[in-house]
This record gives structure tokens, C-alpha cells and sequence, in this order.
């Protein structure tokens, strides 16, 4: 996770750095202090937050904070790899977890603007994972797709608890195509 120092902050601000100071003490930016020499860390997240609940303007380099990656994430790895070959084909840049477990990790790291998520998986399924990421302040701009072999109600269900789009298994490559340029460039 990336985290920018006060005086980097003062300096997008174009603010002095007791400011800064000012704005984390009195809790209008999220920051934390480092252990024996107490300077101030804010995340980049927290800190482009700020900016946008202020109507600051966010900074070129901050704005690019997410990958133009997508994470897909199913069990099934033939259907992972078919899923991948598509999304690369459409010129973008893919990473596969097996699991719930596996993209909570690759969440964290790579900081991804998509995901593919199937809803059947063992151990932490597709619904865990959506609310895993709706409950989380710094996925709150990922899009989620779902591509799952489960009823409509099933589908309804993950659209209800915060997926952005639904693609029903089997699935054609236009379809995917389709639903993946629509959302890597919202």
C-alpha cells in the first residue's frame, strides 16, 4: 500500500505543511503516525478521499492508482484461461485467483479496476468476496462482473449485494468483450 508523507501532501496541496498536519489532527484527513519518530503516513487512497470530498483536484499521477488490470477469479481454470484469453485479446492486462482467498490477496497487491468473479466456489465464495470488497473503502471504484452457471435469481442476488454486471455461463466472447469495455473505461 502506498502512502505519501505530509510535506508530499502539502506539496500537491501546494499548502504549508502544518496544514496538513492540522487537517489529519483534526480527523478531515485519515493518516497514522509512524512508531518511534511519530511522522505522519497517509494513504494514497485516503488522502485522493480527501481530495475528491473537498472538490480538490486529484493529482495526474494519483488518478492512475489502479492498474488497468483485470482479476478474474474462478475455480475452474479452463474457464479462468478462457476468460483471460478474451480479456486479453481486447487489449488488457489479466491476473487469474482461484479462489476468494487468492483475489483478496491480488486485490491488495495489485490494486486491479475490474474483477471477473464466479459465485461457485469452495471455501469463500463469489457473494463473500462482493461483500468482502463493497465493505472495503478502497474497492469502492472496482467493477465486478459475475460470471457464474447459477440461476437468475442467483445472478439478481449478486447485482443486489453490489456487482456491477452479470454475464451468465456459457457466455460469448462478443458478450464479454462487450461488458468489459463498457466497464474499463467508466
Amino acid at each position: 500500500m502506498k502512502t505519501l508523507t505530509s510535506g508530499e501532501i502539502a506539496a500537491f496541496c501546494d499548502v504549508n505543511l502544518r496544514t496538513v498536519i492540522r487537517w489529519i489532527e483534526s480527523g478531515k484527513l485519515k493518516g497514522f503516525k509512524l512508531p518511534g519518530r511519530g511522522n505522519n503516513r497517509v494513504l494514497v487512497d485516503d488522502f485522493v478521499d480527501f481530495l475528491e470530498r473537498h472538490n480538490m483536484p486529484v493529482p495526474q499521477q494519483l488518478r492512475g492508482e489502479a492498474t488497468p488490470g483485470i482479476l478474474i477469479v474462478d475455480d475452474e481454470m479452463p474457464v479462468a484461461k478462457s476468460i483471460q484469453r478474451v480479456a486479453r485479446r481486447a487489449g488488457y492486462d489479466t491476473m487469474i485467483a482461484t479462489g476468494g482467498f487468492q483475489a483478496g490477496i491480488m486485490l491488495s497487491q495489485n490494486n486491479p479496476k475490474l474483477m471477473t468473479l464466479d459465485l461457485s466456489m469452495p471455501g469463500m465464495d463469489g457473494y463473500s468476496v462482493i461483500q468482502f470488497t463493497r465493505e472495503q473503502q478502497r474497492y469502492k471504484r472496482l467493477k465486478i462482473i459475475v460470471i457464474s452457471a447459477l440461476d437468475d435469481v442467483s445472478l439478481e442476488r449478486a447485482l443486489d449485494m453490489g456487482a456491477d454486471a452479470v454475464l451468465q455461463k456459457p457466455f460469448s466472447n462478443h458478450d464479454l468483450t462487450s461488458l468489459l469495455d463498457t466497464y474499463m473505461s467508466a
